[in-house]
């Protein structure tokens, strides 16, 4: 089942669509939190969003760049602004489509449609992790944090993925060399330290400060 992430807050509108797009079997979910999109985008990993200009606190031109940092998930905006300035605005930040309001909802169901044929008969959606704000995509190993793209090492990746699946939950050194062995021909116990280390660097550097948390004689966590 495709999912469908509405970034609208009219209510109205938001729940219109949401009817109507589950009669074509698709899962919905309507943002709550506007200043925290991001965050929701990373925990309901959509298949397409709905995206309009109009938002409290950051417009839809801020939040479709936040996305495509780390997705290139289809976007559609859905907008009253339907003047070509604003049509080539959203295009120019990321947007895949254009939908004037009012519009015919059979109308949006077929875009929607043939956007999710484009998309999905050729490639699939790529997860992304979220922490804090941080948003790990698991497509080009890079972790998002506001303006700062992190590029992380084949092992630093691993690390960090691991702990970010465990969120809350501590991760043992031993399962932690297990992961690095895939990677490595030979890891020790001072092998993950440096590792660990050369991560936490990085993540400080960002402003992520204690982003991993050690659990001395056991292991490492995130929370």
């Amino acid at each position: 089942m495709y999912r469908i992430m509405i970034i609208e807050d009219d209510r109205g509108i938001a729940q219109a669509i949401r009817e109507q797009a589950e009669l074509w079997d698709l899962q919905v979910h309507c943002v709550e939190n506007f200043r925290a999109v991001t965050a929701e985008f990373a925990a309901f990993d959509p298949h397409l969003v709905l995206l309009d200009l109009g938002l409290p606190f950051f417009n839809g031109y801020h939040w479709c760049g936040e996305i495509r940092k780390v997705s290139q998930v289809p976007i559609l905006v859905i907008s009253s602004a339907g003047d070509n300035m604003n049509i080539v605005m959203a295009m120019n930040m990321g947007a895949d489509d254009f939908i004037v309001k009012p519009f015919d909802q059979s109308v949006l169901m077929a875009k929607i449609q043939a956007m999710l044929r484009r998309t999905y008969d050729f490639s699939a959606g790529v997860p992304v992790l979220e922490h804090r704000g941080a948003l790990l995509n698991t497509g080009d190993n890079t972790l998002v944090y506001g303006d700062r793209r992190i590029e992380l090492s084949k092992n630093e990746y691993r690390i960090l993925l691991a702990l970010m699946r465990s969120k809350g939950k501590v991760v043992s050194r031993e399962k932690l060399m297990e992961l690095l062995w895939e990677s490595d021909s030979f890891v020790d116990e001072n092998t993950l330290t440096v590792n660990v280390g050369r991560l936490r660097k990085k993540l400080d550097a960002a402003g992520l400060t204690d982003f991993i948390t050690t659990k001395f004689g056991v292991g490492y966590l995130i929370r």
